[in-house]
């Protein structure tokens, strides 16, 4: 295999892992904001139920791009574990927030990753996930999506 083979191969793999990271991240998301939902107050399950259906939508769209790659998408899992308890409006609120960090920490991966229009698709992924987290948080942080690289306590609020 010529050298360039082997970096189209290195690169589809990558592509590919990312990939499969960001789907694995968008069914984590759809099983958080079902928990978000039934304790969220009341005002706030507008913005809920839309995060909700925009992972799920995001979810369908890179199920399509894994198959895309002759490959098998990543299942969900039947249950992930909370990085807290979330007994109120207050904790969903923070979960959501960590949702999302989690999210756009994936798909700033994604961007890292690909090339051409699923890398413009990752970056707008990433934008939504980044304004969500600060609809919930309230503030914005200062690179959206590199939480996980600085360490925090909201990178990985799912299993």
């Amino acid at each position: 295999m010529s050298e360039t083979g082997k970096k189209d191969n290195k690169g589809r793999t990558e592509q590919l892992k990312a990939l499969q990271a960001a789907l694995a991240a968008e069914h984590a998301a759809v099983y958080g904001y079902g928990v978000v939902g039934g304790r969220i107050r009341a005002e706030q399950r507008s913005e809920a139920r839309a995060a909700y259906e925009a992972h799920r939508a995001r979810r369908d769209a890179l199920a399509r791009e894994v198959r895309d790659l002759d490959a098998e998408p990543v299942a969900a899992s039947a249950a992930y574990a909370l990085p807290f308890p979330v007994p109120d409006s207050a904790a969903a609120v923070r979960f959501a927030a960590g949702l999302e960090d989690r999210v756009a920490g994936v798909y700033s991966d994604l961007v890292r990753a690909a090339e051409g229009e699923l890398r413009g698709t990752a970056a707008e992924a990433l934008r939504e996930a980044a304004v969500r987290a600060v609809r919930w948080r309230g503030e914005s942080v200062a690179f959206p999506g590199l939480a996980e690289r600085a360490g925090t306590a909201s990178a990985s609020p799912t299993a």
